[in-house]
């Protein structure tokens, strides 16, 4: 399998909300009185993203490569740790083909932000933004999401061999 010319990944990740932080999505800072918990900025869509293509490698996940107990990567920036992801995917001999993303929150709406987050997301990966899919739903109340007590978001990926 390890000849395959096509990689499928898939990636999850969930943070709860705390007053006073900023709210990154995507590597974008949206206006909001409270942002997502964590040991970096706590970006779930790039986390999520970086989890699919983690899987896709079968490097594991982010945990591994970035320990939420390790200093150095307290506060980080996640579109930066996503820059060495997509450096492992290069040295590993895959691309991005595609990506799709989902976030799972109430509010703030996410439509006026999606194109932002699809081009700094694609710029992280060497891509053009035509390659990342962002889209945001609701849970129309159920769960911690729906009580607005945190965000979700999911990611799958397709990452194609470029090198033997």
């Amino acid at each position: 399998m390890s000849g395959a010319s096509y990689r499928v990944g898939i990636g999850f990740d969930a943070h709860a909300f705390e007053p006073g932080r900023p709210l990154i999505l995507g590597g974008v800072e949206l206006p909001s009185e409270r942002g997502l918990a964590g040991h970096s900025d706590a970006d779930v869509l790039v986390h999520a993203l970086m989890d699919a293509i983690l899987g896709a490698l079968r490097e594991g996940d982010i945990g591994r490569l970035f320990p939420d107990d390790d200093p150095a990567y307290a506060g980080a920036s996640s579109v930066g740790l996503l820059e060495q992801v997509a450096s492992l995917m290069h040295d590993r001999g895959f691309e991005l083909a595609d990506a799709d993303c989902v976030l799972a929150l109430e509010r703030p709406k996410i439509a006026p932000y999606r194109d932002a987050m699809r081009e700094r997301i694609a710029r992280a990966l060497g891509v053009e933004p035509e390659r990342i899919g962002v889209k945001a739903t609701t849970t129309e109340g159920l769960g911690f999401v729906g009580r607005q007590e945190g965000a979700a978001a999911y990611a799958v990926v397709l990452l194609e061999r470029t090198q033997p």
